[in-house]
């Protein structure tokens, strides 16, 4: 879907939230519980990373309050995000559908046009 006004282009959606991207900014925007952020690519997969880094299998198996959820700082957005184990979870389905769609587009545009495109 294409949003002629702001040129988002849909990139990926899951129950929780969205992910855009911006033709005219080159930006990725991720909306999720509440918040919008707007990432240069290079912020965006640090972004991921960050949020990739999390270890669910200790936050599971940790039975004290502290590990009931994980703070992720978004400097690019000046936000800083409280988020519990389901979050995190719906957060990097997002991240990664958004990352999947940028890979197969820059891998068709380079195959359509043969002009290398690294992502």
């Amino acid at each position: 879907m294409i949003d002629k006004v702001t040129y988002l282009t849909e990139l990926y959606t899951n129950s929780k939230g969205a992910t855009y991207q911006c033709d005219r900014s080159s930006r990725i925007t991720v909306e999720f519980g509440g918040y919008k952020m707007a990432f240069k690519i290079n912020e965006f997969l640090n972004f991921k990373q960050k949020v990739d880094s999390v270890d669910l299998h200790a936050m599971i198996f940790d039975l004290s309050d502290e590990s009931d959820f994980e703070i992720i700082e978004a400097p690019q957005a000046n936000l800083s995000l409280k988020l519990t184990l389901c979050d995190l979870v719906n957060l990097r389905d997002l991240l990664a559908g958004a990352k999947f769609m940028l890979e197969l587009n820059s891998l068709l545009y380079e195959r359509i046009y043969n002009v290398p495109v690294y992502v």
